[in-house]
């Protein structure tokens, strides 16, 4: 006869299970963190090739370099493709893992870093087609200069922000957020050089109008580094940043400002 099998006490039976339990949350939690990783690496990824872009894109307009606007536009199609593969991975986490807490806020922020970066990504290339059209006008190389100094500024605090987020850095997150209004400076100042230009030889309008709008796509770039440094404190701190964004409370772009806020779209 074979021999007959001792009854599994229930109390034995629940351990067991509660074992298996533990060790299939572990794998999930660990295949989860390894997701995240990935994500956030396809984030710094798509950041450094942002920075790349905006860097050349202002090199494009301070030296007349037709062959690198050109490689600029032709480039911000992969930026397209990446905020598109970074938004569909987060959506799919969110939907399959259900995060909470901050590996929710991770995720949800490199969705949201992803796009701003995307935006980014447009107005360097949107820099690169005015380039193309600086460099078959006659060289304003004060203006020109301005322009360079006020790209180096922009690319300065685009850098610290996406180290910021590398490194889930909030002091550095916030000092971004703080000098925001510095790149609104650069702008206005900017605009009233402009401006004296064009009053004082209208042949200089279309040259000038070139540069005033490479100087707000420049400016609009500082405002998504700022969204960046919001994002990664939300990140971090679970919380949103009180009080609104330091502003310059200057005026110097009036209804100019706002007709180029509109043909520059």
């Amino acid at each position: 006869m074979g021999r007959s099998r001792e009854p599994v006490d229930s109390g034995e039976s629940a351990d067991i299970g509660q074992v298996v339990m533990n060790t299939t949350n572990e794998h999930t939690l660990k295949f989860f963190g390894e997701e995240l990783q990935q994500l956030k690496a396809e984030v710094a990824r798509m950041g450094g090739l942002v920075e790349a872009q905006v860097a050349d894109c202002v090199r494009a307009v301070a030296n007349r370099d037709v062959g690198i606007a050109q490689a600029v536009v032709e480039r911000d199609q992969k930026l397209d493709q990446m905020q598109v593969e970074i938004e569909r991975k987060a959506i799919r986490m969110i939907a399959l893992r259900q995060p909470v807490a901050q590996d929710l806020r991770r995720t949800v922020a490199a969705m949201k870093l992803a796009w701003n970066l995307e935006r980014t990504g447009d107005q360097a290339k949107s820099i690169a087609k005015r380039a193309l059209v600086i460099a078959e006008a006659e060289p304003i190389t004060p203006l020109t200069r301005s322009v360079e100094r006020m790209g180096k500024l922009v690319i300065a605090r685009l850098k610290e922000v996406l180290d910021a987020y590398t490194n889930l850095d909030v002091d550095q997150a916030m000092n971004v957020w703080r000098n925001d209004q510095e790149v609104d400076e650069h702008y206005n100042s900017l605009f009233r050089e402009l401006l004296t230009y064009m009053m004082a030889d209208p042949r200089m309008i279309g040259a000038c109008a070139q540069l005033l709008f490479v100087a707000k796509n420049l400016e609009r770039i500082g405002d998504h580094a700022t969204n960046v440094a919001e994002m990664v404190y939300y990140e971090v701190t679970g919380e949103e940043i009180v009080g609104d964004r330091p502003r310059w409370t200057g005026s110097a772009d009036g209804n100019l400002g706002g007709t180029l806020e509109s043909l520059s779209e």
